[in-house]
């Protein structure tokens, strides 16, 4: 499809190296002094998302033109051309990013809002309030999508963002695909109740702004095709999750309610045994809530249900996530100044496997015990009851072996970062990304990180100071 051809060609290994190199020359200083003069202007305006958008939609637009008929381009592929336009959106919105992302109060609203709504319903929804038929429920291939999606937040570029989005519709529909014959393949009414569905127990933080900032700011030649059909079905899950009630989950209302009110007391260490047993042992969370109500301590029922709402939605955005924490402890990295120091006690973390010798064997596999010790006891301490290992794709395995190697076989984020992690697996993969590219900018550049408006450090990469930005 045309949107798979577009993004297939932005995988060229070194894009964004490739980018930074061509604006280094000094044939390119026409198109340094552009960039630098959009962003200076696009930061001293004030925040108008729609105008904003048409900004920079434009002066991307105008840029490839101007790269198709300059010198430093001439002879390239259209591949190549490709990957220029994406190295240049990639750059302009990493400056950006700070003053477009969540920028108004009503967005981060409805983030929260989301977010909380999703908390609580993925306590107690299951697939069959969506109507998502039997064959189509494989627990791991759904951990595979949530994850996928949750790596979301760890990037800052439109392109890296929706190819989380992309990975995660694909395991979906590798999924369905595999659970159905060719006479009759799964259609849109079999995937968006999937999707809806790994979206909630997934319950990305900022949803609804990631999807606005790909909508505004993600080249409009390159949201087509594939990667606007899955898109959509996103746009359509976040609208129905948001609208979400009663009805909508083949649920009655009563039923609906006190689901709500005892995932709100699930979620805050305010439910007494019996709804924390009922709610881990598959029980419907209203039926255990109604048992409690019959009891002689149920006199303050009503108060008390409120006081659990006020303190719920007060206290929910407290609660740090799993995938929260990921993103918290990924930033903190990239801030840091003195990248090799964070990891001096990780020899081998930049090393290729051309790199390694025999005698590394050793250090190797006692580093190996560790992680995984440390792996298992995060595990179970996130309520997984039998962890396992992520399986990384080596060259040459099947590529339709499982459904982690569907995922490796789609859309890579970070072109560069591939080569460096090559035999990383895929969790740690889209965690360490965008580290591991912070650190390489930091080592090629070694630059002091600049300042926004704002007076926050905002990220430095290699070569802003050659680019004179």
């Amino acid at each position: 499809m045309e949107s798979a051809d577009v993004i297939g060609s932005s995988t060229t290994p070194l894009t964004w190296h490739d980018f930074l190199e061509r604006m280094r020359q000094p044939s390119a200083s026409e198109f340094v002094k552009a960039i630098k003069s959009f962003i200076v202007s696009f930061l001293n305006n004030s925040r108008e998302p729609e105008r904003d958008s048409a900004a920079v939609q434009q002066f991307l637009s105008k840029m490839e033109a101007a790269f198709r008929s300059h010198p430093l381009w001439a002879g390239c592929s259209e591949e190549e051309l490709e990957s220029a336009g994406e190295g240049l959106e990639k750059y302009i919105m990493t400056k950006l990013f700070p003053r477009v992302f969540a920028s108004l109060p009503d967005d981060v609203r409805t983030d929260d809002q989301l977010h909380e709504k999703m908390a609580l319903i993925q306590q107690f929804i299951r697939p069959e309030n969506l109507d998502i038929k039997p064959t189509f429920q494989n627990e791991a291939s759904w951990l595979l999508a949530q994850k996928e999606l949750q790596k979301i937040n760890m990037f800052k570029a439109p392109r890296d963002k929706i190819i989380c989005i992309l990975n995660c519709c694909k395991v979906i529909n590798n999924l369905l695909l595999n659970a159905t014959s060719d006479e009759d393949p799964p259609g849109a009414d079999d995937f968006l109740p999937v999707l809806i569905y790994i979206i909630i127990k997934a319950n990305p933080p900022q949803l609804h702004s990631n999807l606005l900032y790909i909508q505004r700011y993600r080249h409009q030649t390159r949201l087509v095709g594939e990667t606007s059909y899955f898109f959509t079905n996103v746009l359509s899950a976040e609208s129905f999750i948001l609208n979400i009630d009663a009805k909508a989950i083949s649920l009655d209302e009563t039923e609906f309610e006190q689901n709500m009110e005892s995932a709100r007391a699930l979620l805050f260490g305010l439910s007494g045994e019996g709804t924390v047993q009922g709610h881990q042992d598959g029980g419907n969370l209203a039926e255990t809530d109604m048992r409690k109500s019959t009891s002689p301590e149920s006199s303050g029922a009503e108060s008390r249900s409120d006081e659990l709402h006020i303190r719920g939605r007060e206290s929910l955005g407290k609660i740090p996530s799993a995938s929260d924490l990921e993103s918290k402890g990924a930033t903190t990295i990239m801030k840091h100044e003195d990248i090799n120091q964070v990891f001096q006690e990780f020899p081998y973390f930049f090393s290729r496997a051309g790199d390694l010798t025999i005698s590394d064997v050793e250090d190797l596999l006692c580093n190996y015990k560790q992680l995984v010790f440390r792996y298992i006891c995060l595990s179970k301490g996130l309520g997984i009851p039998n962890p396992s290992p992520p399986r990384s794709e080596r060259p040459g395995e099947s590529q339709h072996s499982s459904q982690t190697v569907e995922v490796s076989e789609a859309i890579k984020t970070e072109d560069e970062i591939n080569e460096t992690l090559a035999d990383a697996t895929n969790d740690l993969n889209g965690l360490l990304a965008p580290v591991v590219e912070e650190s390489e900018f930091k080592l090629e550049s070694q630059e002091v990180p600049t300042r926004d408006e704002g007076g926050e450090a905002t990220q430095s990469y290699s070569q802003h100071e050659n680019l004179g930005i």
